[in-house]
């Protein structure tokens, strides 16, 4: 039976995943701040998810939880995280920024850190996160949230690097959203959202096909074009 681990599971996209996981065979243990949210979702599927609270802040929690979860669930196949968080900031709060960034950059480095390190040591594995379009250019009501989705991005180009330099058998699945309905969602003049359950079914599809990005909902990738073709119109 195969084993997978979401970071970030309480709601949005993450809780959505359970279910694709779940249906395919997976035994999954999933993590977030909330319990109660995660008791939900471990109550639907009492013998086949597990979970942790873990807030991705407290980096200095993050490798043992994880390394408790994997073992509780027997194993580890698939790694996905899901954890991030967007704050507007037009008045450029510093605080506001840090926070972006302790999960953002602090949390997704260290659940990325110890799922390579965990594949190496193994033989194999798939790690998957869910950085955003958002990445591929500034924005300047919430330049932290895309900033951060940058990082997210160019760090997994460097993972990859590292797994064809060092030929291991790690897949790496770059998940880049456009707009979802899910919390996190903000501001105004929004366009082309995807409902949450459709976006979990393109999303785990593209990691059953262990592609290195994909862009969610799939029209996304136009706008990816454009924005590499013609920035200036950002």
């Amino acid at each position: 039976m195969k084993k997978a681990i979401i970071i970030g599971a309480s709601s949005g996209i993450g809780a959505a995943l359970v279910d694709s996981l779940v249906n395919d065979g997976y035994v999954v243990g999933i993590t977030a701040r909330r319990e109660e949210l995660l008791m939900e979702i471990q109550k639907k599927f009492p013998d086949r998810v597990f979970y942790k609270v873990m807030d991705v802040q407290q980096t200095d929690k993050i490798e043992q939880i994880c390394e408790e979860l994997s073992q509780t669930i027997g194993g580890l196949d698939l790694m996905i995280i899901s954890a991030g968080i967007g704050h507007l900031n037009k008045s450029l709060d510093f605080e506001i920024s840090h926070d972006v960034v302790k999960t953002n950059v602090g949390g997704f480095t260290c659940v990325a850190n110890w799922s390579m390190n965990y594949f190496q040591k193994q033989g194999h594995g798939h790690l998957a996160n869910i950085s955003s379009i958002a990445g591929l250019l500034g924005n300047g009501i919430a330049p932290s949230y895309n900033a951060t989705k940058a990082y997210q991005i160019n760090y997994f180009n460097g993972l990859r690097k590292k797994v064809k330099k060092l030929k291991l058998r790690i897949a790496l699945t770059d998940i880049r959203p456009g707009f979802v309905d899910t919390a996190i969602l903000k501001g105004n003049g929004l366009f082309w959202i995807a409902p949450v359950d459709k976006a979990a079914k393109q999303i785990y599809a593209a990691i059953r096909r262990k592609k290195k990005r994909v862009y969610i909902t799939k029209r996304w990738a136009l706008i990816a074009l454009i924005i590499r073709l013609k920035p200036s119109l950002f």
